[in-house]
Order: C-alpha cells, then structure tokens, then sequence
C-alpha cells in the first residue's frame, strides 16, 4: 500500500480497534496492554531535523537540487549502472552525508524508548544515515532497508573494505578501490538496481504480527518498501506521523499522551540530543549554542561540489574518448588488413559477419537498468495520507 493506494479515512467511518482517530486514543491503546508488538516504518523525514536533507522536499531536497548537475537525471547519483562507470558524482555528495558528523533527533529516541519499555519488535528504516543503530535501537530489530553507511565493499568481489580508509576517502571526496581486485568500493547502501538486503525479506513477517504499524517521515513512494503498511494484519491499527517536513513534535505529543515525556527528553539527551530542548514543544537552539548551518544552504552547498567535481570528471572522460577514438582507428585498419583476401579487397560475406557481430552485442546497459529498477523506483502519484490516526 503504496502512497498511489492510500486514501484518507471519513471521519464518519468509525475505527475498527481504536476508539477515535486521534493521538490520545492510540496512548490508550498502547497503555491497555493490547498492543504488545509495534513495527516502525521510517523514512527521510525523520532526520531532516538532524541536518541531513531528504531527497524530495521541493527546493531543499538532494533531487530538486541534483537536476541542475550534468546528470542523465537525479537519481543517477544513486543509480549501480551509472556509478560503475561515473563514481566521482556520488562520492562529491557523500563526503557531507557521511556518518559521525549528526546526532540521532527526538524522533530517533523515541524508537529507543519503545524499545526500552519492551513494545518494539521491528524498525524498518529507509534512511543509510546510521542515527537509528547511534539512537540505541537493539540490531536484531533493525532493519535498514536501503543499507547503511556502516560498511562498505567492492561491487565486483564484495570483499570489506578498512572503515578508517574509507573514512579518508569519504572526506577528501575521493574514490576508493578495493585492495584485492582494484574494484570500484561503495558504501553498503543499496543503489537503484541492486537488490534488497535479505534481512529485509526476512522481516516481512514483522509487519504482519504488529499490533500497531507507525509510518514517520516517509513519502510511501519507493517499492518495495512502499508496500509494508499494506501487510498489516486486519485489526491492527496503522499511525502516519508526517508532515511537510517530519520532525519531533508527533512522536513528542504522542510521548506526552502516554506520560513517558519527561523520559524520552533524557532518552534523547543520552544520545546526544535535548540538551538544549523543552518538553512537549519545538527544539529551539539556546544563545550559547553554535549556528547550525541550514539545510539550504547546506544542499546548495553539496550541490556546488558535485558541480565542481563533474566538471573535473567530464574533462577526465573527454581525454579518455580521445585515446579510444585513436585505439579504435587502429584495430579497424588491423581488421581491414586481416579480411583482405589475395586481391586485395573485403569480401562481402566477411562485410555481413563483422556486422552481425557487432549489432549482437549490447548497444547500452539502460535497458536492463530499466527491467531490474522497476521494482524500485518510485512511480509519480500524488501523495495521499494514510489511515489512522494522524497529528
């Protein structure tokens, strides 16, 4: 049940567990001991508060920005076919998004908390920033999704790669390559292309024994995982927590319902947040605090160094097509030569097998890019909220 297939509830339909469509109702639920099993669907949203900006909010989203680099479109920056053969885009970008440099939001804290009060069994989570793991969400009940920035490997022999090496690559925004077989190394998240990580398809269950799914900071619109809400077992009760920016003050209201406030603030503390905070409003950076630079300027600020970085790899890839052209002059005139017979001439049956030849090779790879991101790329539909209770 993708964004596509979500449809908001009348307010005169009467829920089927809950007793009203309202954020007290849901603390109730939870508090009455029936919902022992909650799943967590979560997506960008949940970390734009951290800094980090998301991929489709208009004008600060890392596409909207990405469309105006040399790109064949926005998503190529995260696309395995176009990495293979142009690297340098997505580790100009990847130098600013690398872990160790955010701290996890309210909302990440609030995932822990529910773990800590036994409640949680399962986060999905499509975000690679890593802040769920930093948060204190126990492994065995995350799953990223997408991957994350926590490992890294060649994509030919998939053999690690040192985390400290990749560390200095990340920040001088340079490319890596595998130490055993000169591969090109990425980061363990998943490219448009490549498939779902196992743990994904094994969790599936998960969704489908909660007593209560909880969809934050996701736009719905990226298959497969689009589709989990849909798994839900008839009966259990389906939250959205999600507005044009997700943030903290959904799952702060939520906490204060349940009276666990007070504790999700020290929660957050722990983990590096809420120093600064007060219970149940917005984050609001005290007068000693440093400027955090925004997310504006931020992306504006990425999008310049990609830009930058393109055009050192554009000029790179024109004196690469040059030493082709001249390679491939060369192995014509030895074909040629070759096929010549004793008078000196092609013949024509030689003319029709070297033709046949080269039209039964692959003219491009875009094709079987298209065939394996069809389960993964986002279809354009209007976002629609889905049932439950909202803010």
């Amino acid at each position: 049940m993708g964004a596509e297939l979500s449809t908001q509830v009348d307010a005169d339909t009467p829920p089927e567990t809950l007793s009203r469509r309202d954020l007290p109702a849901v603390a109730e639920f939870i508090l009455g001991g029936k919902c022992q099993k909650i799943v967590f669907l979560c997506g960008a949203g949940i970390s734009t508060s951290a800094g980090i900006p998301d991929f489709r909010t208009p004008g600060t989203g890392l596409y909207s920005n990405l469309q105006t680099l040399n790109l064949p479109h926005p998503e190529a920056v995260f696309d395995i076919s176009f990495f293979r053969t142009n690297p340098q885009p997505f580790y100009t970008l990847a130098k600013s998004l690398r872990p160790g440099q955010f701290t996890p939001t309210v909302t990440h804290a609030f995932i822990s908390l529910i773990a800590k009060k036994n409640l949680l069994h399962k986060c999905f989570t499509q975000n690679v920033d890593t802040l769920e793991r930093t948060a204190g969400v126990p492994p065995e009940m995350l799953v990223e999704a997408h991957g994350s920035f926590a490992g890294q490997s060649c994509i030919d022999c998939h053999a690690a790669y040192p985390a400290d090496k990749m560390k200095e690559y990340l920040l001088a925004g340079s490319v890596p390559h595998c130490e055993a077989c000169t591969g090109l190394v990425k980061p363990d998240i998943v490219f448009f292309g490549e498939s779902l990580p196992r743990e994904f398809h094994m969790g599936l269950s998960s969704v489908e024994e909660a007593d209560l799914v909880v969809v934050m900071g996701s736009s719905l619109k990226v298959y497969p995982f689009a589709a989990l809400p849909g798994r839900a077992r008839a009966g259990a009760v389906r939250v959205l927590i999600n507005n044009e920016s997700a943030g903290g003050l959904g799952v702060r209201k939520l906490a204060k319902e349940l009276g666990w406030a007070e504790e999700l603030e020290e929660v957050w503390k722990s983990v590096g947040g809420g120093s600064d905070k007060k219970v149940g409003t917005e984050a609001e950076s005290s007068e000693d605090a440093e400027p955090v630079e925004s997310i504006d300027a931020k992306v504006g600020r990425l999008t310049e160094e990609v830009e930058r970085g393109l055009s050192v790899v554009d000029g790179w890839k024109e004196n690469v097509m040059k030493d082709l052209s001249i390679q491939e002059t060369r192995i014509n005139r030895m074909v040629e030569a070759d096929l010549r017979g004793e008078n000196g001439e092609i013949s024509l049956v030689d003319q029709k097998n070297l033709g046949v030849a080269a039209t039964d090779q692959p003219t491009s790879s875009s094709e079987n890019r298209t065939s394996l991101n069809t389960t993964v790329k986002e279809p354009e539909h209007q976002v629609k909220k889905v049932d439950g209770a909202g803010e």
